[in-house]
């Protein structure tokens, strides 16, 4: 499926300051997986972009519902200055994510399920507030992608009652 670069957001934008290394981890979401089909139709399709000076790479990924919500336990994790892990479960590339104690954060991707490659990158000088910067873009993502399918009993999916 073709996506507009128009209508790409990013729900994660990490990366130095201007000036410095030019490094930067994203998750861009390209749109939804299966829009107007009850099962799918809230899973997102998105890519984990990856850029430095000598290196661009991206990494497929289906985000459900869910893993939003485990972003936002992460984020907690980050805010708290702690080690955290995203997307360990082994169905999508993983991301993990270590704060230094000199304010950096190394982020870094493993594409266990497809190509077994791992990248990590150093952000050495991210902007001041950047958690709080990822905060907004997971509430940006969810007021462009609300839930609109409910699983009212194992296996079974419906329609949002209050969905447009």
């Amino acid at each position: 499926m073709a996506y507009d670069e128009r209508d790409v957001i990013d729900l994660i934008h990490l990366a130095d300051r201007p000036g410095t290394s030019g490094h930067s981890v994203a998750v861009r979401v390209l749109g939804r997986q299966q829009p107007g089909v009850l099962f799918g139709h809230d899973f997102l399709e998105c890519e984990i972009a990856v850029a430095t000076e000598s290196l661009g790479a991206t990494f497929s990924v289906t985000l459900l519902p869910e893993d939003l919500e485990d972003w936002e336990d992460t984020l907690a994790a980050l805010e708290a200055r702690r080690f955290a892990t995203w997307l360990d479960s082994g169905r999508t590339p993983s991301m993990r994510f270590k704060p230094d104690e000199s304010g950096g954060l190394w982020v870094s991707v493993h594409d266990g399920p497809s190509s077994a490659v791992t990248v990590t990158v150093p952000l050495f000088s991210p902007a001041p507030g950047w958690v709080g910067e990822q905060h907004v873009l997971l509430s940006r993502v969810r007021e462009v992608y609300p839930r609109e399918v409910v699983e009212t009993s194992s296996g079974a999916y419906e329609w949002r009652r209050d969905r447009d």
